[in-house]
């Protein structure tokens, strides 16, 4: 199957053109006729052929298997989660903190990576600092001499302000060094290129399924490289947390499991595996050649002086400086056009962001070089 094939069965973007897959990504029909198609068998069927916890445990498990199998993990090592926000909650409020801890991050983290840690400031007096980046890049020897005394290091595998890749494996090699865990932001990576996470060789990454990947929202998960999850007391515990629910004394699951909860849905998480099949008839690596001939083609039509994102592929993500990214925003809405705006830092200028996905085609790239 081609991408262009594929998008033919979105219904949301045969409207207009569609450049925000970096926020969120419609879904083909099959992924939300897989999504209905086990709630159905779930509230319709399975009272009588199993049960409704048997249906839900097999979704789990076949939804955890395939997203292990898209980042290079085992199916212990992936928790279920709601988002990437959730999963990041979940590792913050599983580790044990002293005032005397001291958290990284760098200053392009989406705010779902800085909220839980200005909470944690907040109510556990931990130290909170940040990594200043330049174009979107991070200097090595700054991330040595910060890592030096961090407890958790956290950085995003694409920021979603410029685009571009962060080395993660030196970055978390230089960590490691220092005794620093590393948590992965890596929303913006699976849908756009392969991901492996044993290459990367973070402590924890999470992400989710409804931006490039074109799952549905509410399809989130957790990798927790083997072992690491010892040093995780969930801040909620039910169930689906330990190995025995009626047992006198509870024992947390192995693996990542021990961060899942109680009852959910499975059909946001069945829809994601039938999103992760569709880009395995893709193929990633057929994925990422047309999002970087897609994106050359946007780049190569804006002003060198307006162009944040760098010149060189890198991700989907193309943003670009503008005097006032709402109006813009807005006008480009009124061509039937969607991109979005970045908030106002001093990392970058003001400037919106254009999304480009392997389903745009470039008749579509030229019309919103036309209307910027």
């Amino acid at each position: 199957m081609k991408p262009i094939d594929l998008r033919e069965t979105i219904p949301a973007i045969e409207s207009g053109i569609y450049c925000n897959w970096g926020a969120g990504g419609p879904s083909p029909r099959r992924v939300v006729e897989a999504a209905e198609s086990v709630l159905e068998r779930h509230e319709y069927e399975a009272a009588f052929e199993g049960g409704q916890y048997r249906a839900a445990f097999d979704a789990y498990e076949e939804s955890r298997a395939a997203i292990a199998g898209l980042l290079g993990a085992s199916p212990d090592e992936i928790a279920l989660t709601e988002s990437t926000a959730d999963g990041i909650n979940r590792i913050a409020s599983g580790l044990e903190w002293t005032a005397d801890d001291v958290v990284v991050r760098t200053d392009l983290e989406h705010s779902a990576g800085i909220l839980p840690w200005k909470r944690l400031e907040r109510e556990r007096g931990i130290d909170v600092r940040v990594l200043e980046t330049d174009g979107g890049r991070v200097d090595l020897e700054a991330v040595a001499d910060a890592a030096a005394d961090a407890t958790l290091f956290c950085v995003s595998s694409v920021t979603w302000t410029h685009g571009t890749r962060l080395p993660v494996a030196e970055i978390v090699e230089i960590a490691h060094e220092a005794g620093a865990l590393v948590l992965v932001d890596a929303v913006q990576s699976p849908g756009q290129t392969p991901v492996d996470v044993r290459e990367w060789g973070a402590d924890f990454v999470v992400g989710a399924g409804h931006k490039w990947l074109v799952g549905p929202f509410g399809s989130g998960f957790c990798y927790v490289r083997e072992g690491r999850e010892r040093t995780l007391t969930p801040a909620a515990i039910g169930y689906r947390s330990v190995a025995e629910p009626n047992a006198d004394d509870y024992r947390y699951e192995a693996g990542a499991r021990r961060l899942e909860v109680g009852s959910a849905t499975p059909a946001a998480h069945a829809g994601l595996v039938d999103a992760i099949d569709c880009f395995g008839e893709m193929g990633l690596e057929t994925v990422e050649r047309r999002i970087e001939r897609l994106t050359d083609r946007l780049k190569a039509g804006v002003d060198e002086d307006r162009l944040i994102s760098p010149d060189r592929f890198e991700s989907g993500l193309v943003t670009i400086a503008t005097d006032d990214p709402e109006a813009t925003v807005q006008r480009l809405a009124e061509e039937d056009i969607v991109v979005r705006s970045l908030p106002s830092s001093a990392a970058y200028p003001r400037a919106v962001r254009v999304s480009v996905h392997a389903f745009n085609a470039r008749e579509e790239v030229d019309a919103v070089l036309e209307a910027l």
